[in-house]
Parts: C-alpha cells; sequence; structure tokens
C-alpha cells in the first residue's frame, strides 16, 4: 500500500468517497435538529418542506460543485463573488458564511446536552443546556487553540455509523408504524399550517443542509477536483434528500397532528416536557412501538451516537469559522490580526476566541432553537443567494471560457450556457431569504444588525488602509531576516526526476521550521486537441505514483502534505493559479536538467515572471 495512505490527518481522505463521509458527518448531523424545528412550523406537510429545501439545495449543490470545481479553494461562495464580482460582494457572502458557521456551532452544540437528558433529564431544558452547550464551545475551541488534530478515521467511520443508523429507523419505522392514513390526516391546508407558516418553514427546512461548505472547504485536499468534488456533493446531496424524504413521514405517523384546545400541534414539533423538539430523533424511537429492555438500549445507543456526531459537527463549525476567517484577513476584509498564528502553538487562536468562542456564545444564550435555526435560515440562504449569482455571471464573463467540469441542466443562448440550476436555485434561496426577512421580525432585526455591523467595520477598515471597497487586495507576505519561519504553505510542483525529489526536501526544510504545510501540485497537460476533462487515466496513474513517492520524501520530516492534480493547457499558468488559488507564500521548483531543460526551463521561467509569492528554485550538487 502507498505509503501516502499510512499518514496521519485530513490530507489522506481526498477521494469522492473520503470527501462524502467527512461531509455526511457535518450535513448528516442536522437531522438531530431540523426535524424537530420545522415539524412546529409546518406540522402535517413537514415532509413536503423538506421536499422543496431538497430540491432547492440540489440546485445549490450543482453550484457549489460547478464554482469549486473552478476555483478549488477554501472560502465557498465567498471566493466565488470575487472572481465574478468584486471584494465587496465577496466580503458581504464571506459575512454571511460567518453567521452560518457561528449558527452551526451555537445549534449543535445546544443539543449534545438534549441527546444526553437520556441520563439527565434537566439537560433538555434550559438553564443546563444552555450552560453545558457554552462550556463545550469553549472546551472544542481551547482544543483547536492547542492543535490537536480531528481523527480523520474516526470521523468516517461515525458518519458511516450514523447514516446506518438513520436507514435503520426508517426501515423500523416503515415496518412497525407508517401509516398513510394518518398522515392523511395531518394535513389541514391553510389552517395547519398557514400559508405563512408553511412558506416560512421552507427557509428553516433548508437547516437541514448545514455544512454543504465543508466540501468547498475541502477542495484544497482533494487530488483531483474535476471528479471528486462533483461526485462527494452530489453523493451527499442524494443521501441527505433520502433521509428527508423518509424520516418525517415516520416521525408524523409516530407524533401525529392533534388538535389541542384552539390549535394544531405534534409532540415532534413541541417543547419538552409534554414534546420532543428539543431532540426529535429520541422522540421518533420512543414511539416506535418498542418496549422494555430493548427500547431503553436503542434510547441510549441513539441519545449517545447523536451527541457524538453534534459534538463533531460543532468542531467542524469551529474550525469552518476559523477558517473563513482567516481567508478573510488574507484579503484585507478583517485586521491581519485574526490571520497571525499563537507564536508557540501555531494556531489562529484570536479567530477563534472571537468568533467560534464569543460569538457562538452569545446566541447560545439565547437558549432559543427557533431563533436559532431561523438566523441560520437567514444567513444561509443569502450565502446561497450570491454563490447562484456569481456561477450565472462567471457563465456571462468568461463565456469563452473552457470549463474543466460544467453543471447540468443549462440553456444556451447568444453564445453563453446559462446555469439553469443556478438560475433557479437563485430564485429560490432568494425568495427564501425574504421570507425570513418579512415574517419574523426578532430574526429581521438581528441578522439585519449583522449585516450592518459587518458592512461598516469594513468600509472603516478598508478606509483606514486607504484600500478600494471592490478592489481585491491580500495580506503581504513578511518580509525580514526570519522570512524562512513565516513560510506556512509551501507549493512544489512534481515532474518526473531527481529534481522534484530535492525540492521537496528543500520545502519539508522550510516547514519544519513553523509547522508548515507543503502542497505537491502535479500538472497534467492536456493537449489542445483533446478537452479538459477528457479521460487520461494513464496520466493520472502516472500523477498518483509521482505524488506519492513526494510524500514518502516528505514524510520523515514530520510536516502536513496536501496533495493536488490539475489540468490546464500549460504548467507555469497552473502552477501560477494554484499558487495564487492557496495563498502560497513560496513556490519551491526543482532546476532543470538533462533533455527537459528547455520545456522545465520554460515553465521556471514563466513562474518566476508571474508567480504571487517568492519563488526558490531548488538545485542539487549535478544541476549546479
Amino acid at each position: 500500500m502507498p505509503r501516502r495512505r499510512q499518514s496521519h490527518g485530513l490530507e489522506r481522505v481526498l477521494g469522492a468517497p473520503a470527501l462524502f463521509a467527512t461531509a455526511y458527518g457535518n450535513v448528516g448531523s442536522s437531522i438531530y435538529y431540523a426535524l424537530g424545528l420545522v415539524a412546529g412550523i409546518a406540522l402535517g406537510l413537514t415532509p413536503v418542506v423538506f421536499i422543496i429545501s431538497g430540491l432547492i439545495f440540489a440546485a445549490t449543490a450543482a453550484t457549489y460543485a460547478e464554482g469549486t470545481v473552478r476555483y478549488p479553494e477554501a472560502g465557498g461562495s465567498s471566493s466565488f463573488a470575487r472572481h465574478a464580482f468584486n471584494e465587496l460582494v465577496s466580503f458581504a457572502a464571506a459575512w454571511a458564511q460567518m453567521l452560518n458557521y457561528v449558527i452551526t456551532i451555537a445549534i449543535s452544540v445546544i443539543f449534545v446536552p438534549h441527546y444526553l437528558s437520556i441520563f439527565w433529564a434537566p439537560l433538555k431544558t434550559n438553564p443546563w443546556d444552555i450552560i453545558v452547550g457554552i462550556g463545550l464551545t469553549w472546551l472544542l475551541v481551547g482544543i483547536n487553540i492547542i492543535g490537536v488534530k480531528e481523527a480523520a478515521r474516526l470521523n468516517i467511520l461515525l458518519a458511516v455509523i450514523d447514516f446506518a443508523t438513520q436507514l435503520l429507523l426508517v426501515a423500523l419505522g416503515f415496518f412497525l408504524i407508517f401509516s398513510p392514513h394518518i398522515l392523511t390526516g395531518n394535513i389541514h391546508l391553510g389552517v395547519a399550517p398557514s400559508w405563512s407558516a408553511f412558506l416560512l418553514a421552507i427557509p428553516v427546512g433548508m437547516i437541514a443542509y448545514t455544512g454543504i461548505e465543508t466540501v468547498s472547504n475541502l477542495a484544497e485536499e482533494a487530488r483531483d477536483p474535476v471528479r471528486s468534488i462533483p461526485r462527494a456533493i452530489s453523493w451527499v446531496a442524494i443521501a441527505v434528500f433520502a433521509i428527508y424524504f423518509t424520516l418525517p413521514w415516520i416521525a408524523l405517523s409516530a407524533m401525529p397532528v392533534v388538535h389541542q384546545g384552539s390549535h394544531y400541534v405534534t409532540q415532534l414539533g413541541q417543547n419538552p416536557p409534554h414534546g420532543f423538539k428539543n431532540d426529535p430523533v429520541l422522540g421518533l424511537v420512543e414511539n416506535l412501538g418498542l418496549h422494555g429492555a430493548i427500547l431503553a438500549i436503542i434510547k441510549i445507543y441513539v441519545g449517545i451516537l447523536a451527541a457524538t456526531i453534534l459534538f463533531i459537527a460543532t468542531n467542524a463549525g469551529v474550525i469552518g469559522a476559523s477558517r473563513i476567517t482567516y481567508s478573510m484577513a488574507s484579503y484585507r476584509q478583517l485586521p491581519a490580526a485574526f490571520r497571525k498564528l499563537h507564536p508557540k502553538l501555531k494556531t489562529p487562536w484570536l479567530a477563534l476566541v472571537v468568533f467560534a468562542g464569543v460569538g457562538s456564545s452569545l446566541f447560545v444564550l439565547s437558549g432559543q432553537v427557533d431563533f436559532l435555526g431561523r438566523m441560520y435560515a437567514f444567513g444561509a440562504m443569502l450565502s446561497f443567494t450570491i454563490a447562484h449569482a456569481s456561477v450565472v455571471a462567471l457563465r456571462y464573463r468568461f463565456r469563452d471560457a473552457e470549463l474543466e467540469w460544467k453543471a447540468r441542466p443549462n440553456l444556451r443562448i447568444r453564445g453563453v450556457d446559462w446555469p439553469l440550476f443556478a438560475i433557479v436555485g437563485g430564485l429560490g434561496t432568494g425568495a427564501a431569504w425574504l421570507v425570513v426577512v418579512v415574517q419574523d421580525a426578532p430574526t429581521r432585526y438581528a441578522g439585519l444588525a449583522w449585516l450592518v455591523v459587518g458592512f461598516v467595520f469594513y468600509v472603516l477598515y478598508r478606509r483606514r488602509l486607504n484600500l478600494p471597497l471592490r478592489g481585491t487586495t491580500r495580506t503581504p507576505v513578511p518580509l525580514g531576516p526570519a522570512i524562512a519561519l513565516e513560510y506556512r504553505t509551501i507549493l512544489v510542483p512534481i515532474v518526473a526526476g531527481e529534481q522534484s525529489r530535492e525540492a521537496v526536501e528543500v520545502a519539508a526544510r522550510l516547514a519544519t521550521e513553523r509547522a508548515g504545510r507543503i502542497v505537491l501540485l502535479r500538472v497534467i497537460v492536456v493537449p489542445l486537441e483533446l478537452p479538459l476533462d477528457a479521460d487520461l487515466s494513464e496520466q493520472l496513474d502516472e500523477a498518483h505514483h509521482l505524488l506519492d513517492r513526494a510524500r514518502a520524501i516528505a514524510e520523515p520530516y514530520g510536516v502536513r502534505v496536501v496533495e493536488r492534480i490539475v489540468r490546464e493547457r500549460k504548467a507555469g499558468r497552473a502552477i501560477v493559479d494554484e499558487a495564487d488559488r492557496r495563498a502560497a507564500e513560496i513556490v519551491v521548483l526543482g532546476a532543470p536538467r538533462g533533455a527537459h531543460r528547455a520545456i522545465f526551463g520554460h515553465t521556471v521561467d514563466y513562474v518566476l515572471k508571474n508567480a504571487p509569492c517568492r519563488v526558490m528554485v531548488a538545485a542539487g550538487k549535478k544541476a549546479a
């Protein structure tokens, strides 16, 4: 087995199956709170709401797949907007994403004690869920500041177990309690729910797809983004949609809508102690018709699994908040202080404390899960709408560009392949955002206040630095005698031959000084007579082999290694683009030699002239 697969950390899980499992571990966690939040609003139409939101999400997934393949960098909608529009629109998307991450942390962590209430009942309600939630938040912030790595294999294993458990509950439900007659009786069109409540439930239902940004953030770790990213995103969309298409029918069969006083209610969406809004999946287990020891065992199993999955999802939110903060600081959207690492621990401690810690704790203090769900809908719908608009604009602006991968369906008019998925998805998410803003006053005021504070800070910060509001400006690479110690991302293009070994060794020594990472890049040059997405199996096999050899050279140094395969017409252009996407501090190239001197020399010359960072040409004794 290649040594690459024996390394530690997330960099080794870069294929479509691993990307799917990692993303599903975050996206799939939402079933443990979304089911109750939506049922409290949509009542008997809860399954219909999830179907509609699932269709909107399918369009959104296609948008993210195309955008991420086109720009395989962390940032998601913020990155798409930067390339399609300008830095101001990019900031709007990034700030909305920041809200998403903060709310994801808050809503995931406050449901952890809800599912642990199988051991102590007060954990299901305020104030204990708030106290434990805030404590767990700061525990994770502390862990990430210290720099403890995620157990990638454990995360993937839990995601698989989680998906299997959800499928098991669906199967048991269909066998034991599913009733079409009860489901028909649950629906009271225009009354329970009202049409306004039904419309509000749709954007709230999008909380079921919390974490789609995960794949975009992992794009930098994908070896072959053209193939793995679209597959992973489509698999996540299908898997999550399958669960949300079936589980609500089972849950409403178990806890049907009833007339209580002057209102229609379902235990699935009621607050405790009479309902299961705070732990809807446990409510489903309790009403499956099981008894005795079997019921007790399944409740403990589901409670512990749900709490663990939600804890991991919270940690993913903490990591996501720090990543988007680092990206924003790199593009002068936030002060450079948020980009600096702790001098000893080498982690973005300030970003973790301010946004993941303080920001999410303030939302947890509300103790209102409905409010948290609607706030997520506010930020997510805005971010998704910008992503859709960006893909449409990119298709129009670069109509003649050859795309490595293009989502479908499309409609060609006047030389432009208009992305129907992005147009329909953008109309859906935009309308959903307006519904939240118009119908829910607390969310409207809190969400708009978040945007106002962000834009005011952005304008004041940019003006203080005399920077244009719309122009893209990167934080400069630090200069000085200790510049080598500041290299955190080192790009090393890999070619066949001895020069790559020398370049990797030099890069590894540089990265070792400050726990930096090395990006091993293999460029597959596609001839002009072939499309960029052509089947190049032989070249891909060679690329994997070369990357395995390069990783084996770097591993003894104990540095983080990321492997990337890109397709391009010119190797030099691909290297420069990758350095720009990753905000690499330096590119280390092997010195040209032998029969390949002219070809490789041309590539080195292009990189030296066009690279957005420093370039080092590493030469062994023979080359020198």
